[in-house]
């Protein structure tokens, strides 16, 4: 029984307010999943710069990682126990491989031109405390408060999982085939940090969307190489997608104005929102991938 909401902003009033409306939304979803929580946001980027989100250890003095780093246009902004390192995208790789030797204790949380994701165990109100979810402004982003079933509870058990760049994914339900799928991936070559079955999922999308295949289609594809009960909510740099299981039996809800459109496990989620009185509000569908993009 876990809460997922999400926000994508359709003007640039909602940009300013995204992060306040987000940490409203997660705390309303707090009773759903008080054990840990996380959201990610997508923030302006700069032009052929990418942002690491790193969990460094504890008492790390960010500027002194900076200078040991040595990578020349690169900067560090601390956040809560997390941090975020924006570095030349030309030399991603070398400050990937120089924080794995200089600092081998630091998570990468997720890479990307635009977002940025923080997750930690805690209540969500908390963790949206933390990391002054309230003061961040995007032009979407996804949350999720988790209530453990299949795993321990661990900052890297929460979600969102990011399994490629600027991609995240949020999971309400379980995945009953996640161990042969984890085997069949892990034979493609790629790793797992949990035996958490989203990160299962979020690994099967980006394998997917590597290949080529366009969101849409990988999540319709996930209706048959994934079972079990779910709904899913993906964040890419250029928006968001929501599929629910052919099945449908988690809580979902949507509403739409001219601008914003809101996801939420349940309606109480969305309540605060403004204009949600007049707002379009409906169920979406079992086995239907909603999608919205920037600029259209």
């Amino acid at each position: 029984m876990c809460g997922i909401v999400g926000l994508f902003a359709k003007d640039a009033g909602i940009e300013a307010e995204l992060g306040a409306h987000l940490a409203t939304m997660l705390t309303a979803m707090e009773d759903r999943g008080p054990d840990s929580a996380g959201f990610a946001v997508y923030t302006a980027g700069r032009p052929d710069t990418v942002k690491l989100t790193l969990r460094p250890p504890p008492a790390t003095d960010s500027d002194a990682l900076l200078a040991r780093l040595g990578i020349p246009g690169s900067a560090i902004a601390p956040r809560g126990t997390h941090a975020v390192l924006s570095v030349p995208r030309a030399a991603q790789e070398q400050a990937r491989a120089a924080l794995a030797q200089l600092v081998p204790q630091t998570v990468l949380v997720g890479a990307g031109e635009r977002m940025e994701l923080y997750k930690e165990v805690g209540r969500p109100a908390d963790v949206a405390h933390q990391f002054a979810l309230a003061t961040m402004r995007g032009t979407h982003g996804i949350g999720h408060t988790r209530m453990a079933t299949e795993s321990a509870v661990t900052t890297d058990g929460a979600h969102p999982f990011s399994t490629g760049p600027d991609q995240c994914l949020v999971h309400n339900g379980s995945l009953s085939n996640h161990n042969a799928v984890r085997r069949t991936l892990r034979r493609r070559g790629f790793a797992f940090a949990t035996e958490n079955d989203t990160e299962v999922a979020a690994v099967w999308l980006s394998a997917r969307m590597q290949e080529g295949t366009p969101l849409d289609a990988a999540l319709r594809a996930a209706l048959v190489e994934l079972d079990g009960f779910f709904t899913f909510v993906v964040g890419t740099a250029t928006g968001f997608a929501v599929l629910r299981d052919p099945i449908a039996c988690k809580p979902a809800v949507m509403a739409e104005t001219n601008r914003y459109v809101a996801f939420a496990t349940e309606y109480r989620a969305l309540a605060d929102l403004p204009g949600i009185a007049t707002a379009r509000v409906w169920e979406p569908e079992p086995a239907t991938v909603y999608a919205w993009q920037l600029g259209r």
